[in-house]
Parts: C-alpha cells; structure tokens; sequence
C-alpha cells in the first residue's frame, strides 16, 4: 500500500532505538525525509549506520533525507532549536511521531516524591514539549499529522508503573484534546498503546516485576508471556506498522484516536 508520505518531513522523538527507530525504518521506507532524536549522541550514531546500512540511496542524498539530532526533550529551549534545526535542514514538518522519554518502572513500595517527579519529566514533558512547539507550527500552515507512542500502562494500572502510567494517562487525555483543538485547522492527533514489546525496555519491566513477586526476572517473562492471548510479545515492527497508517493520509478522518496494541491482553471497550 502507498501511503502517500513519500518527500514527507518527519520527526521521531527518541528514533535511535527501540520502536522509534523501527518508525524511522518505515518513514524512510515510504520515501519520507526523516530525523531522528535523541539525547544519546552515541545511540544515534549507531542508528545513522544502520538506517544507512538499510538505504544505500541516503548516502549523499540530495536533498537529505536523514538528519541526527542530540537533543533532550524535556528542556523546552533544547526542544525549540531541535525544531528550527529540522526546518532549516529538510523543511516544515509534517508528521510528528513522540516516542522519547521513559519512566522507570519502580515497585510501589520503592516509589517516593522523587520518581513520581522523574516519571512526569521523564515521560510526560518530553513529549509535551515537542508535540507544543512543532503543532503550532502545523497549525500555521493548515496540515500535519501527530502519533503519540504511549503505552499501556496508562489504560490499565500496574503495581509496578504507576508513576509512568500516570504520565501515560495524561499523554492521552492531551492527546485527545489537541485533536479536538487543531481539528479546524488541519491538525490530526492520535496515539498508540503499546504493550510487551521486544525492546531494551522489557528487560527493565521484567526484573521489577520480579522483584515485586519475588520471582526470577525469566519467571516473571514466562508469566508475562502466558497471560498473552497471542502468545507471543510484539516486535518494534509491528507498532511502528501502525504508526505509519496513522500518520499518513490513508488514516484522514481518524484523529483523537487512541489505539491499543496489546495483543488483546486486556479485553476492555474503552
């Protein structure tokens, strides 16, 4: 299927790994000109080669069509330049995709003033920031197209991510309400919700699973897998398959949606 985003100017917050850089794969795939951020230089050079492995034709591409940034989302002034850097090298953004950012998943009884803070720098502000300077933007000339890369954390409770999945919440209700605020001027907003995915992330949800039960951080996968009606974890892939539909014009009338992609672990209406 053509989805419409080849010459398409896309950001993916947190692109040097994980299901960002599986976004990024797939943008450029598609034809789009892409740039990826983070705050690792180090990550996102190792992205660069690989992206570069994968598409011979970005070497002296003219005009680019793949731009590395180091910058740290959860600082609004980093976070502006990051933007004016993007526009000034490939040209306005169309497609926003936020995937930077996350919160330590911590035990409850380990939880103290300062994870809850950590989790909303770390996950909801990282996030804000970009999605309030680049929107506004898009707004300005009538067009673009926002994903949120969530989680589900934020639909369903866990004893072990409440502070993230705090954040996680939030991140939906703004991005139901930045759908409903840019809809008139050509603005669409919507979300996916991961669950278990074959990230760097899993291991670290893993071991505090086990330590909460007092389990082995295999036990607590094997668990984990169980309980998967699927019966097997997500791939990078796969979310960020779903990413691209939701970005590109194939998904025009669908904004404020917030999609879950657990494997139907959680069978809920809403």
């Amino acid at each position: 299927m053509d989805l419409g985003l080849v010459g398409k100017v896309v950001v993916i917050t947190g692109g040097s790994k994980g299901i960002g850089l599986s976004c990024a794969h797939g943008f450029l795939g598609e034809g789009a000109r892409v740039a990826i951020v983070s705050r690792d230089a180090g990550n996102l050079a190792r992205a660069r080669a690989e992206l570069e492995a994968a598409f011979p034709d970005l070497a002296g591409a003219a005009p680019a069509r793949l731009m590395t940034v180091a910058a740290e989302m959860g600082d609004p002034d980093a976070t502006a330049a990051m933007v004016a850097q993007v526009e000034s090298g490939l040209g306005p953004i169309d497609v926003l995709v936020t995937s930077a950012g996350a919160a330590k998943r911590t035990p409850p009884d380990e939880l103290n003033p300062a994870a809850w803070r950590a989790a909303m720098d770390a996950k909801y502000f990282s996030y804000v920031f970009p999605i309030d300077a680049i929107i506004k933007r898009m707004a300005a000339r009538g067009a673009g197209t926002v994903v949120n890369v969530i989680g589900a954390g934020g639909k369903v409770a866990s004893p072990v991510h409440m502070a993230g999945g705090a954040a996680n919440a939030a991140l939906m209700l703004v991005t139901a309400g930045m759908a409903s605020a840019y809809a008139a001027r050509g603005i669409r907003v919507n979300a996916v919700n991961p669950g278990l995915t074959l990230t760097e992330r899993l291991k670290e949800g893993m071991l505090a699973d086990a330590r909460l039960a007092g389990i082995t951080p295999e036990e607590a996968l094997a668990r984990a897998k169980a309980r998967l009606p699927l019966g097997r974890i997500a791939t990078p892939e796969e979310i960020a398959n779903a990413v691209l539909f939701l970005a590109s014009g194939k998904a025009s009338y669908i904004s404020g949606a917030i999609l879950s992609m657990d494997g139907a672990v959680n069978p809920i209406v809403v």
